[in-house]
């Protein structure tokens, strides 16, 4: 049975702007930090909450401690999102932007959940939720969640 995101695994060719973004801007704390032999840092598992983590490798270094090929890392990055459940969404709003953070503005979405976007500097989209009475999430047998085409 699945209870929860346990992690969520991102690449990125630069393991210090993403620490320093993770750690210092959302202030999630580093669990713990992958090591290879030749000592070098290649990753670190950031602490969310409740045994959930987002886990950060530098693409180059896990590729060689692990393989795989090295490619680039354009456009969105290796996820689709993110998504952090918050209270008092302006709050986080507000104390994200004050450590330099760049978040849209706050809306509901089809799940009738308040929901505001940021991203990563690897342009990894993040998305802030905030739970309200009529929160599909929350309700026992909620219908489906329908969204009208954009294009």
């Amino acid at each position: 049975m699945i209870r929860k995101l346990a992690h969520a695994c991102l690449e990125t060719h630069d393991l210090p702007r993403a620490t320093q973004f993770y750690n210092e801007v959302l202030g999630l704390p580093i669990q713990f930090t992958f090591r290879n032999d030749r000592d070098e840092i290649f990753g670190h598992y950031f602490a969310c909450g409740d045994t959930t983590f987002i886990e950060v490798f530098d693409h180059t270094l896990k590729a060689r401690q692990w393989g795989g090929e090295v490619t680039g890392l354009e456009g969105q990055g290796r996820v689709s999102h993110l998504c952090f459940e918050v209270t008092d969404l302006p709050g986080v709003k507000s104390t994200l932007e004050s450590r330099g953070a760049q978040i849209g503005p706050i809306s509901t979405g089809a799940d009738s959940s308040l929901q505001a976007w940021l991203a990563d500097p690897d342009g990894n989209p993040i998305e802030l939720m905030e739970y309200t009475h009529r929160s599909l999430q929350l309700q026992s047998h909620a219908p489906d969640c329908r969204v009208p085409l954009t294009k």
